[in-house]
């Protein structure tokens, strides 16, 4: 572990086991700011003017990799994260544990602990979201990933199969916005992908949702290709219409998102969302 300054945050850490490193910072969120090969570009998007004003004060995505509750909500989604959070280092495992404030609005706990395999590129991102309050609340683990611009995101298709008796049922949903148009350029549809470029010429936002049962999402840039990969768990209920996994653009912002299944959580109850992260020079593209 190295303590650093990063992207004008004095209070950060730094993980490497020299083939790749990760800093998060400790001064908001919790966040992850930066994934790379060491000596390498960050695979991450980093946008510290970002901000929306709420009635809970100013909300700032900073960039990197965050937590946030779904089904999202103005404000209690964004509630501002702009405070310190406490961390605990193992060594052992080259894991931090980043524990934020209790939310005065949602009554809620936020924590991100991140571990560094020993080798490769392997990182696991997990995700605790802890009901402080008195009452019952029901929620989901929301972990939103903006990566650097000028790529393209993919989420697997299922596995196709021709028509027959033995297909007649569909296989997955597919979730739209209001704002969703698929006249519009970024997408692209294809036998094994559905694919959103990033273009920081259109800043009009696009999105949408799917039941991902293939429990991996993909960010491809250059030589360079980023997976998540999450659990997908059958019979459970995900916001969004039953969505697990969820792209959303607008110019230069992206962000690959992973959804844990709906919980109710009683006062003291904590759910859980854990996400596998991978980092590999760009294999052949399909």
């Amino acid at each position: 572990m190295q303590k650093i300054s990063y992207l004008n945050l004095p209070n950060c850490i730094r993980l490497t086991n020299g083939e790749v490193e990760i800093i998060v910072t400790t001064d908001v969120g919790p966040r992850v700011l930066h994934y790379a090969f060491v000596g390498g570009e960050n695979i991450l998007g980093l946008h510290p003017e970002a901000k929306v004003e709420t009635a809970l004060g100013k909300s700032k995505p900073y960039g990197g990799h965050r937590l946030w509750i779904a089904p999202e909500n103005m404000p209690n989604s964004y509630a501002p994260d702009n405070t310190p959070v406490e961390y605990v280092f193992d060594q052992a495992k080259n894991s931090v544990r980043l524990v934020q404030p209790i939310e005065t609005v949602t009554k809620t706990q936020k924590e991100i602990t991140v571990t560094l395999d020993e080798k490769q590129s392997n990182v696991w991102i997990n995700h605790r979201i802890t009901n402080c309050g008195g009452e019952e609340i029901k929620l989901a683990a929301w972990a939103l990933t903006i990566m650097r611009g000028g790529g393209e995101a993919l989420i697997p298709n299922e596995p196709f199969a021709p028509y027959s008796g033995e297909t007649l049922l569909p296989v997955r949903n597919l979730t739209v916005w209001s704002y969703t148009d698929f006249s519009d350029s970024r997408w692209r549809f294809d036998k094994d992908f559905i694919r959103l470029q990033v273009d920081e010429n259109k800043p009009e936002p696009q999105k949408i949702g799917v039941l991902n049962k293939q429990g991996w999402a993909k960010y491809r840039i250059g030589d360079l290709e980023f997976t998540k990969c999450f659990d997908f768990i059958e019979d459970a209920i995900y916001p969004d219409m039953n969505s697990n996994t969820e792209l959303y653009t607008a110019g230069d912002f992206i962000e690959i998102e992973s959804l844990a299944p709906l919980k109710k959580l009683a006062p003291g109850d904590s759910t859980e969302h854990l996400e596998h992260w991978e980092l590999k020079r760009k294999v052949k593209d399909k």
